[in-house]
């Protein structure tokens, strides 16, 4: 079938949002893996529901070739009618678990972030909801039709079976999506009062909590499929339902591309710093250190932050003895500091010790004045 219309448009919306899928999940695999090494459910969660999206919008895609968005009329035969069906009973079938898939992975990234007992009830409430409702109206797609197969073969009158009245889909249809807008509003405001009490200023709290909040937006593409489910009782039914399979594909897409959009915080602190350390010392890019100093740096003392008299501003160089106590992880090498007598006490991290284990080493500086010279 010819790509015009509703079908170009099914096209292109998938094609759109499965790469912007893929782009923002493969960052937040990158910052999970390598930079915060911290790879949990959540992130094993949205690379799920990425590759469910992935499948839908394949299914989106090749149906849209097979006819999807096209009148009847258009069709040569009942045999490719039947096979545009296929593909969009397929698709809807995949979309329901990619979207809890999706929500459940932004659920569980939240549960990081909260400390009081209601809002980890609120967080496992919408998760269970999630399921229990997409559950619920994917066995209802799944055994709409008896056989499964008279759903796309109805159309050929020679076929036998029954399907459940338009009616009950249609109800069951307002009943998952207001639900679904429910949970998607949920965890687009509750992140606004997680963030409120973090130890951060203003600016902060505000970046933290729309990037948080971006997952409220699934909820307007929930929103944009209701008018446009009466149509499942449309004898046309393909080129009706054109805007249910678009609304569709942007909110799964919506809700992943969010999702992982709240875990590359990281990723701009870590080129910021793989940057300004290749800019002070060339040499260095060589080792691919992936080290994380604490320090404070003053406008000027950015450029000439090996003086360590602008990256400590809690030690008195007018002494000629301080002391400075240095945080390290197992996972860093050994970090020389130019004055200093400061050793790595432990050169190699025990097996033992988990990765999530710190080490604070406490050093004292002997710092010669220049009236001592």
């Amino acid at each position: 079938m010819a790509l015009e219309g509703r079908s170009l448009a099914i096209f292109i919306v998938s094609i759109v949002m499965m790469s912007l899928s893929i782009v923002t999940v493969s960052l937040r695999t990158f910052v999970r893996l390598s930079v915060v090494r911290a790879f949990g459910w959540d992130d094993a969660s949205m690379i799920a529901a990425l590759c469910l999206f992935i499948l839908l919008n394949c299914c989106c895609i090749i149906g849209s070739m097979k006819g999807v968005g096209h009148t009847y009329t258009d069709f040569t035969s009942i045999e490719v009618y039947q096979k545009a069906l296929v593909w969009w009973w397929l698709g809807q079938m995949l979309y329901v678990w990619t979207s809890a898939a999706a929500k459940i992975s932004i659920a569980l990234a939240l549960l990081r972030l909260t400390v009081k007992r209601s809002h980890r009830i609120i967080l496992w409430c919408t998760s269970t909801v999630t399921i229990l409702i997409g559950l619920m109206f994917w066995l209802l797609l799944l055994f709409d039709c008896h056989p499964i197969s008279f759903f796309w073969r109805q159309v050929d009158r020679t076929s036998q079976g029954t399907c459940l009245s338009k009616a009950v889909l249609l109800n069951s249809a307002y009943v998952y999506s207001s639900l679904t807008i429910l949970c998607d509003l949920t965890l687009g405001i509750l992140p606004a009062f997680l963030v409120w009490r973090l130890q951060m200023n203003y600016r902060t709290k505000f970046a933290v909590g729309g990037i948080f909040s971006l997952g409220a937006l699934a909820s307007v593409a929930v929103a944009g499929r209701v008018p446009f489910l009466r149509f499942y009782s449309d004898q046309n039914f393909l080129y009706s339902t054109w805007q249910i399979a678009i609304w569709s594909v942007i909110e799964t897409g919506l809700g992943i591309t969010a999702g992982s959009l709240i875990t590359l915080r990281p990723l701009f602190r870590w080129l910021l710093d793989e940057k300004s350390t290749q800019s002070q010392d060339p040499h260095r890019q060589e080792h691919h250190l992936r080290e994380y100093p604490l320090r404070l740096l003053s406008s000027d003392g950015l450029k000439s932050s090996q003086d360590t008299r602008y990256w400590r501003p809690d030690i008195d160089f007018d002494d000629t003895k301080s002391m400075m106590i240095t945080v390290s992880s197992p996972r860093r090498k050994k970090f020389s500091l130019s004055n200093t007598s400061q050793e790595a006490l432990q050169a190699e991290p025990s097996p033992t010790i988990s990765p999530n284990h710190v080490t604070v080493q406490k050093t004292f500086i002997h710092v010669v004045s220049e009236r001592q010279k």
